[in-house]
């Protein structure tokens, strides 16, 4: 072999056999947004999931109704005649006659009223008598024993003794609820305070913060989700107490409204009132775990 071949041979493999334009182009896959129309049909069934159980079970309790109250001798109206006897009380919820001859939206509007009166001061007493008895010791061995009595006692109980010492019925309902929502208030405070975590403690001495500092900024955040709970069961038992302590000092409200509704043996009011009764306590409850939710970041229980 010659040295020009060798050459040539050399330049041969040095010149590299694929072209530039031969690689495969690479391409960059990106996730496919969910088109809209797909984002509505998901929330559409997570919708349903939630309606259409409940409606399911509320069609099959009213057809129960219907067929058991409907045979001769029932002594409670079917919900078509319930219907029908207050269907104006439904449609016109707004009139006033004067004195007690009102429509269902005033006698609701003064029974939550007074709810949100006794309520509020539960609600502003409860959580700073929790947090004395959570706090210290010996306010919790001095007014726990007496707190664990009073609570036991039935709202109504408290209702003549109201009547004595105010001489009126709006304060004396009003004292009612505040007797009523007032205790598990102050039980639940007082354990979200005794069970904040020692290291918040801690980091509190070491930073150095006052009483108040401590209270607004360490106290009261840990111990939210428990003071939820316990303003959660006061509203409901607010909204209870009210109904049967109007039910006895008379005048405007919803309790008044059912008894003098059973007094004139009008049965179909007396239903309506109290799917009014319900729908609203129901709300009530929701609007406080609403609440709760913000204010505790969904620590609260729901």
């Amino acid at each position: 072999m010659t040295m020009p071949a060798i050459k040539a041979e050399a330049t041969a493999v040095a010149i590299p056999t694929a072209s530039p334009t031969s690689a495969a182009p690479v391409v960059m896959m990106t996730p496919k947004p969910a088109p809209r129309a797909e984002k509505y049909i998901k929330m559409g069934k997570e919708t349903a999931a939630r309606v259409v159980p409940p409606l399911i079970v509320l069609a099959l309790l009213m057809m129960f109704w219907e067929l058991v109250c409907r045979r001769t001798g029932s002594t409670l109206p079917p919900p078509s005649r319930v219907f029908k006897d207050t269907k104006e009380l439904i449609f016109d919820p707004f009139f006033d006659n004067g004195g007690i001859d009102k429509g269902l939206f005033w006698h609701l509007s003064a029974s939550l009223q007074r709810v949100a009166y006794g309520y509020s001061i539960a609600a502003i007493v409860g959580i700073a008598l929790g947090t004395l008895v959570g706090q210290s010791v010996w306010a919790m061995r001095g007014l726990d024993p007496l707190f664990q009595v009073l609570r036991t006692i039935p709202p109504l109980a408290w209702l003549p003794l109201s009547l004595a010492a105010f001489r009126d019925g709006q304060p004396s309902a009003i004292f009612v609820i505040f007797i009523t929502s007032v205790w598990p208030i102050i039980i639940n405070t007082a354990v979200g305070i005794r069970n904040i975590p020692q290291d918040y403690r801690n980091v509190a001495a070491v930073v150095q913060l006052n009483p108040l500092e401590f209270f607004s900024k360490i106290m009261i955040p840990a111990a939210a989700p428990y003071i939820f709970t316990g303003l959660r069961i006061g509203i409901g038992l607010s909204w209870l107490a009210i109904v049967a302590a109007e039910m006895l000092i008379g005048g405007v409200g919803i309790g008044f409204f059912i008894w003098d509704a059973w007094n004139s043996s009008h049965i179909s009011e007396i239903i309506l009132a109290l799917f009014y009764v319900g729908i609203i306590g129901f709300v009530l409850d929701r609007l406080i775990a609403g609440v709760a939710k913000i204010v505790t970041r969904g620590t609260a229980l729901n």
